[in-house]
C-alpha cells in the first residue's frame, strides 16, 4: 500500500477539526451546540487525515 500526502484544503479541514475539538475537551472555550461532541470532533479530525493519507487525490 503506497501513503500520499493529503492535499492542503484536507488537512487544514482536519487541523480545524482536530484543534477545536481539543479546545472544546479542555474547556478553553465553550460552544454550547457543540460541547458535547468535543471528543468526536477530534477523532473526526484524524479520521480525515488518515482516510487522505490513504487515498490518492484526497
Amino acid at each position: 500500500m503506497k501513503l500520499s500526502a493529503p492535499t492542503v484544503i484536507v488537512w487544514w479541514i482536519s487541523l480545524i477539526l482536530g484543534a477545536l475539538g481539543l479546545l472544546l475537551y479542555l474547556k478553553v472555550f465553550s460552544i454550547a451546540v457543540l460541547n458535547p461532541y468535543a471528543i468526536w470532533l477530534i477523532v473526526a479530525g484524524f479520521a480525515l487525515l488518515l482516510l487522505a493519507t490513504l487515498f490518492r487525490r484526497m
